[in-house]
């Protein structure tokens, strides 16, 4: 990892940068996925399963034996992990449903705002290496308690790998109506724009590769997307106070994601940057995925600003991380000056694996500096917001002069004739075939 040493502003730009190469060739072949689709429905998922994952599927989607089959190969101590974190995430998301506004805004003028949830969402879990049984805790959770009418999942299978059964016993005991073997970039395509087998969904969330993530931003004209996503990142704030080891662990665990991911440090003094510098490179020799971890620490970064926590402050906002830990004294304190982040970790023990898994909140977060504008999943994510109004007739006489003044400045005479014609005596220009 490389040190940086009091940067100026004027280096912030690139030092904020993230490793997200453009590939036009990415794009070019989402498109034509896409069009396939659109075009051949289930057989193309069928040619595509074949192209991209070796294997061959005759059932798009799983059936009740199957998923029955997977769930008891799941190990009891597995299980267990997996409802306490459901049992967490749950109580955290229940939380969050928000509630009716019911409001008079003046004398016979009442405004009604109501929640409620997107019909059909359809979740995406990857496979491969590290499936993502977690997430599907993370998605699935919240779209029932926000009261989604219908949840599917799509997540690929190959010829080497089935698909994992944690992910067919965390969406079992999740209440996910139907579980589809497709993946990739097709997934996304197939829930964007319905097969014969797959009715199309009204909000796609979950995670996914560069095609995946491309396909979601092409499709978003189409379907709502839950944020655009990228490489995963960390930002770890530190000083004196800080555990060098700890700090490195929390480098290295986001690093192990891919070697696109990205661990910045960002501390007050150049001992505590060496220090961590030297336990990640103990530490990392440990690990299992080395060419993740090795990839993603090119492009790291260990950035020092001498006693200078406004400083601090400053870049990580600038930056706005997925994940930030915050490792210092007062860390409430520092936390509450934090302008964008998608989810903040507070003091030496609280980990963002903790996040990531059990502690209650969501991991699917903002990434690449969207979290000065996005928030991360939670439960208004499966919902929307319908507003209400009703009017009295003296209500509507109170708001007329405003209402007709303001669409004549507009050059809309239709707006202010749907008033008068209400209250016709009041304004007292109408003739009776009005």
């Amino acid at each position: 990892m490389q040190t940086f040493l009091n940067p100026s502003r004027q280096e912030w730009p690139a030092l904020t940068e993230r490793n997200i190469p453009d590939d036009p060739a990415v794009g070019q072949a989402v498109s034509g996925i896409i069009e396939e689709v659109r075009a051949k429905g289930d057989e193309a998922l069928r040619e595509m399963a074949l192209k991209f994952d070796g294997t061959s599927v005759s059932e798009l989607e799983v059936s009740a034996a199957e998923i029955a089959k997977g769930c008891a190969r799941v190990s009891e101590e597995v299980k267990a992990a997996i409802g306490l974190a459901k049992e967490n995430i749950s109580k955290f998301h229940a939380a969050q449903l928000p509630h009716e506004v019911d409001v008079n805004t003046i004398p016979g003028v009442r405004c009604v705002q109501r929640p409620v949830a997107i019909d059909r969402v359809g979740l995406y879990i990857p496979g491969g290496q590290a499936p993502l049984f977690s997430t599907v805790l993370m998605l699935a959770c919240p779209a029932k308690i926000a009261g989604c009418r219908e949840i599917v999942l799509c997540t690929p299978q190959s010829r080497n790998q089935p698909i994992a059964p944690e992910i067919l016993y965390a969406a079992s005991i999740c209440g996910i109506d139907k579980i589809y073997r497709v993946g990739g970039a097709q997934a996304i395509a197939a829930m964007a724009l319905g097969t014969e087998t797959i009715a199309r969904v009204d909000k796609i969330f979950g995670p996914g590769n560069r095609y995946v993530t491309k396909a979601k931003q092409q499709l978003s004209s189409v379907v709502a997307i839950d944020m655009p996503a990228g490489p995963s990142e960390v930002l770890v704030m530190a000083d004196e106070t800080a555990e060098p080891t700890f700090i490195a662990a929390d480098l290295l665990s986001q690093a192990e994601h891919g070697r696109d991911s990205q661990a910045i440090l960002v501390c007050n003094s150049k001992a505590i940057a060496e220090k961590v510098d030297e336990e990640v490179k103990r530490l990392s020799g440990k690990l299992s995925r080395v060419e993740s971890v090795e990839g993603s620490l090119s492009h790291s970064r260990l950035i020092v600003f001498d006693n200078d926590t406004d400083t601090m402050l400053d870049f990580v906002n600038a930056y706005a991380p997925e994940h930030l830990i915050i490792s210092m004294r007062d860390a409430w304190s520092v936390a509450s000056r934090v302008r964008a982040a998608g989810s903040v970790f507070i003091g030496n023990y609280s980990p963002e694996s903790a996040g990531d898994y059990a502690s209650g909140t969501n991991h699917t977060l903002p990434t690449g500096a969207w979290a000065r504008s996005y928030s991360g999943v939670n439960i208004d994510s499966f919902m929307r917001k319908i507003t209400y109004q009703e009017l009295t007739r003296d209500g509507l006489a109170l708001l007329a002069p405003t209402i007709v003044t303001m669409a004549d400045a507009e050059g809309l005479d239709a707006h202010a004739l749907a008033v008068k014609v209400r209250i016709a005596d009041f304004f007292e220009i109408f003739t009776a075939g009005v």
